[in-house]
């Protein structure tokens, strides 16, 4: 597969996307890395519930991802706010905590996840995320891959697997948050991109980590040597014993 490559230089432009759910802004960034060769910076998470996607390309990619964001919002739910920043300076990426990622040149378009989904599971306080993730384990063939929380008593879990688990899980895990506490939103994203994975929390957990072989092993018994000692009942008082 061709690498997909991003331009990122200082004269680029920032697009920022703003929501008041964890869940939303990361399916919002994965729209927006599948619509335009944009790179994807990370997150920002302001309290209260408030989450913004920050991504960097030239300009023009990065109208067209805000753009399809923006044209699909009905889809997004918590959406507020999006922006554009063409050419910023140079100042405000060193003070503000947009460019961590900055002058990253991207490998290839998919990643370990290409063959997987994620899912995002939102909701209003701990206990039915804590729920919401075990009914999630026992109930589809998912590994649980983050934690969240974004202010506001918003706790996100999110857990991979094949596009058919994770749907399955997040259904059960919707059902039983709301049976517990009170469920906020949920997200699947199939597929995601190399960005999106890099950018997540815990990343490191999801990718597989390779096993040692195990391999049959002969040990050999060490020789054993017999040394012929004398019989010390034969031996008088006045014999000693031998050194």
């Amino acid at each position: 597969m061709a690498k997909r490559k991003v331009e990122v230089d200082r004269q680029s432009a920032l697009g920022m996307v703003s929501t008041t759910s964890f869940a939303t802004v990361v399916g919002a960034a994965d729209l927006m890395l599948k619509s335009a060769s944009v790179a994807l910076m990370g997150y920002e998470k302001t309290g209260g519930g408030h989450c913004t996607a920050i991504i960097r390309g030239n300009t023009a990619d990065v109208r067209l991802a805000i753009e399809t964001v923006t044209a699909a919002a009905e889809q997004f739910l918590y959406l507020v706010s999006t922006s554009v920043i063409a050419r910023p300076y140079a100042n405000l990426d060193a003070v503000l905590p947009i460019s961590s990622r900055l002058g990253q040149v991207l490998g290839e378009g998919t990643s370990k996840l290409s063959h997987q989904a994620i899912g995002l599971l939102e909701t209003k306080g701990f206990p039915a995320v804590v729920g919401a993730a075990d009914a999630m384990l026992k109930c589809a063939e998912v590994d649980l891959a983050a934690y969240v929380t974004t202010g506001a008593g918003l706790c996100t879990v999110i857990v991979r697997g094949s596009v058919a688990n994770v749907t399955v899980a997040m259904e059960v895990g919707m059902e039983t948050s709301e049976r517990i506490g009170e469920f906020h939103n949920l997200v699947v994203v199939p597929r995601p991109l190399e960005d999106l994975e890099e950018t997540l929390p815990l990343a490191s957990y999801w990718i597989e980590q390779p096993t040692s072989l195990m391999m049959p092993v002969s040990i050999q018994q060490p020789e054993q040597v017999l040394i012929e000692l004398p019989d010390l009942r034969l031996l008088s008082p006045r014999d000693g014993v031998p050194n």
